[in-house]
């Protein structure tokens, strides 16, 4: 279980961790540079063997840090979650170890991770993007990105040499990650009245 005493030994034998909350499970932060120990001693001596989650958050353009990288651990002897919350040290540039040596599910979250937040894994080994093909030039889940999206040409010709098959770029209309959908945007999910070209009005204030 985790209770009290553990988080007092795991922060008295551990210096460089930091209590952030225990709201929903117990949330740690953790300096790039140790996170590597850190999941090894968790995987080997607290029987934190399962990770359930990987996945990284933009905070604004205006945040500093901007960029972190959160872990989900499972163990199935403490019958808990733990949270591993990582900052990236240059928001110009965010990059945290791959912790897919250790954790091999990881993988294919930190590829996701980068694809999307343009977080890179350093050592990790495959980072290759894995829902927008390789030159797409944004990493759609910034908070820079609008909902609507951004018209990029597709590279069909790459696709149809490779699988064979023709392809279409899908409608802009709804951005990359909504339904496209008849009428305005605004009455969608999610919502985007400043971003869309269909709406009447301007966003109210």
């Amino acid at each position: 279980m985790i209770d009290d005493d553990f988080v007092k030994s795991l922060l008295g034998s551990r210096g460089y961790l930091s209590f952030k909350h225990r709201d929903d499970c117990l949330t740690l932060s953790c300096p790039p540079k140790h996170l590597l120990e850190f999941c090894k001693f968790l995987r080997n001596e607290e029987t934190f063997d399962l990770l359930t989650d990987l996945t990284a958050i933009d905070h604004g353009e205006n945040a500093s840090p901007r960029f972190s990288v959160v872990i989900h651990l499972y163990s199935l002897i403490h019958k808990s979650y733990l949270r591993i919350h990582v900052c990236c040290d240059d928001d110009n540039s965010p990059s945290v170890p791959s912790v897919s040596e250790i954790y091999p599910g990881a993988n294919w979250h930190e590829r996701e991770a980068y694809d999307m937040f343009g977080v890179k894994f350093s050592d990790h080994p495959n980072l290759k993007r894995i829902l927008m093909w390789d030159d797409y030039p944004y990493f759609p889940l910034r908070k820079d990105f609008p909902l609507a999206g951004i018209e990029v040409p597709l590279p069909a010709a790459d696709v149809a040499e490779v699988t064979g098959a023709s392809v279409d770029p899908a409608p802009m209309m709804g951005g990359p990650f909504v339904s496209p959908g008849q009428g305005r945007m605004s009455e969608a999910e999610p919502s985007a009245k400043d971003e869309s070209w269909t709406e009447t009005f301007e966003k109210p204030l």
